[in-house]
């Protein structure tokens, strides 16, 4: 009679098991902008319950404190990031009207819709209007003030800026804030964003700063770099040096420590005819890569080691928004769910087209709604464009381990372990 073989060592299926493990897939999780101006998208209910259900998306950006679309995400465990318009920001700007905002637009809605974060008001530096300026500071403050009164002290306030903020761009350690706004703005809010723990929030946008000639450098494909000749970095991406210039502005203020996270940044699917770097595939390129680069932990030159969250631009299609073609092209999705272009975050799905996911389920239906488009704040127009060696902008010359009692010598108890890893692993891909 044949001698069994004896089992292998537990050191060597242990190490298998994880080898096994770290060969399966990353569960990809994103933000995503969820604007609204198009008069073809299904209810706030629909979309919440497609996002839970078919997407790997964790968080959504609205562009205001829509109370039909804070119904929807209500139990979905899916974080909100809302925004404060910027016509509220002058009653936000003190403690009274900050409590009052609150008590309309948050405390009826959270904790059963998790509300993460607060946006006042959307690129306000970018407007000329130099009052709003001056309150956006204050009102963050209040905002933040009325949230901990009401006992609201886990959602933290912030404001997204464009890149236009930088009076200086490129080269990337060369990054400074516009003279006046320095001092004045970004270092009480940054100050601010230190003792809140908030980050601060900005969106850049590599589609506005590429050339035919720097088409790879925004996409993150191979490329010879562009080269910092402070730092003596060799930049491999426009996404890095856009990031970089903020650190570097942040810095010669005092606050390299803070956070920074991505309101937005996205790359269009259609524009003018004869345009070159835009399509379905262009999109993929950068979104896909962007996502991989900033869950990588790899961060960025000056920023090593760093995640971000990110916001990607955006959940659809929206058909009533001005401009040019590509302002109406930004969308992941199409109004019926089906993607324009597949970046791997849709369950069960490798491929894009036109055919319609199946209908959702009735049971995950979570409340109806309909949404009235906002005013045009999330207009990608009015987009800083981003650094870039070529476009002559703002340039500066100068491991687990089993229980003692469990066994994996036993073939079944491996497979409930190596289960037990892969539930883990989900669960980590999903915080980080």
């Amino acid at each position: 009679m044949a001698e069994t073989p004896p089992a292998p060592p537990p050191g060597r299926v242990f190490a298998g098991l994880i080898f096994l493990l770290l060969s399966l897939p990353s569960v990809i999780s994103i933000g995503i902008n969820y604007g609204t101006l198009s008069d073809e998208l299904a209810p706030p209910s629909q979309v919440a319950a497609f996002l839970k259900s078919r997407t790997t998306i964790d968080r959504v950006k609205i562009f205001d404190c829509n109370p039909d679309m804070l119904r929807a995400f209500a139990g979905s465990g899916i974080s909100v990031l809302v925004t404060a318009p910027n016509g509220d920001i002058s009653t936000l700007s003190h403690l009274p009207g900050a409590r009052d905002w609150v008590a309309s637009h948050i405390a009826p809605f959270y904790p059963a819709t998790n509300i993460s974060l607060i946006a006042v008001g959307n690129e306000i530096m970018a407007f000329p209007n130099s009052s709003l300026v001056a309150e956006l500071v204050p009102a963050m403050r209040s905002l933040s003030a009325a949230l901990s009164e009401a006992g609201f002290s886990h959602i933290r306030v912030s404001t997204p800026h464009a890149l236009g903020i930088l009076a200086v761009s490129w080269p990337p350690s060369a990054g400074r804030f516009y003279s006046g706004h320095d001092q004045e703005v970004f270092a009480p809010m940054l100050k601010f964003h230190r003792e809140s723990n908030s980050p601060f929030l900005v969106n850049p946008y590599p589609y506005f700063g590429y050339t035919d000639d720097t088409l790879d450098y925004a996409l993150f494909r191979p490329n010879a770099g562009v080269y910092d000749p402070v730092t003596k970095i060799n930049y491999t991406n426009m996404f890095d040096a856009q990031m970089d210039a903020v650190f570097s502005a942040m810095n010669r203020l005092g606050y390299g420590d803070v956070d920074i996270a991505i309101g937005e940044t996205g790359w269009p699917t259609a524009a003018e005819p004869g345009q070159a770097g835009v399509g379905p595939s262009f999109a993929a390129t950068y979104v896909g890569n962007l996502m991989k680069h900033v869950s990588s932990g790899k961060g960025t030159p000056l920023m090593p080691n760093r995640r971000f969250d990110t916001y990607i631009f955006s959940l659809f299609n929206e058909n009533l928004k001005p401009g040019p073609i590509a302002e109406r092209n930004w969308g992941l999705f199409r109004p019926d769910f089906s993607p324009v272009y597949d970046v791997g975050i849709l369950h069960g799905r490798s491929k894009s087209g036109r055919t319609p996911l199946p209908p959702l389920d009735s049971s995950t239906t979570i409340h109806l709604g309909s949404r009235a488009p906002p005013p045009p704040q999330n207009s990608s127009a009015a987009r800083a464009f981003g650094p870039s060696p070529k476009s002559g902008d703002n340039v500066d010359e100068s491991s687990p381990t089993p229980s003692s009692g469990a066994s994996l010598n036993s073939p079944f108890s491996c497979l409930l372990f190596l289960f037990s890893l892969i539930h883990v692993r989900y669960y980590v891909n999903l915080i980080l």
